[in-house]
């Protein structure tokens, strides 16, 4: 039986969690945002924040939002330039468009990706970052390219791949999306 991936689930899991690892930034995300011109950016569904963390550092301007208030109180501890938000991605309106928004293992991605495509920008980025189909994670937290359902007349793909990393203990594998935005149809 799937989980119900709310603010419960989501606040307990991280309450659990053991001393709130310091990861550093998905390699994903420092692979193509580091080829980006700094702007206004959103890590949705940022966690413990290492994503949001680095944009920062790198010039970026940072919102960033999660469902569970109790991983947003160990990001904020981390770094006072970013703007933490709690708020269920489904159902939160940005104020404004960004240059990029990155997302990196979402659950309940279907609705999401076509809220989190009309937050960009025309000419800027979207990044997902999701789990390959067939791994050991719940089918809601996998997605394939074709999940994402990008429009071909408004979006140029620049890699839709699955790709291996490998982690301490072993390999992950990911499905990675990264399309520009066209500033207008037929551009």
């Amino acid at each position: 039986m799937p989980h119900a991936f709310d603010q419960a689930y989501w606040d307990e899991h991280w309450a659990g969690a053991a001393g709130h690892a310091q990861l550093g930034p998905h390699p994903q995300l420092v692979e193509e945002a580091g080829k980006l011109p700094p702007g206004r950016a959103l890590d949705a569904g940022c966690g413990e924040g290492a994503e949001a963390h680095w944009l920062a550092e790198n010039g970026w301007q940072v919102t960033a939002v999660d469902l569970s208030e109790e991983v947003l109180r160990h990001a904020r501890e981390r770094s006072s330039k970013v703007e933490w938000v709690c708020a269920d991605l489904l159902n939160w309106t940005p104020s404004g468009q960004f240059d990029l928004v990155a997302t990196h293992y979402v659950h309940a991605a279907g609705p999401l990706f076509g809220r989190l495509a009309e937050w960009v920008a025309p000419g800027g980025t979207l990044l997902v970052v999701g789990h390959h189909h067939g791994e050991l994670h719940p089918p809601e937290s996998t997605i394939t390219a074709h999940d994402v359902g990008l429009d071909d007349e408004q979006w140029v793909i620049t890699v839709a791949e699955n790709r291996t990393r490998k982690v301490p203990g072993g390999e992950l594998h990911d499905t990675i999306l990264c399309a520009r935005k066209v500033s207008s149809p037929n551009a």
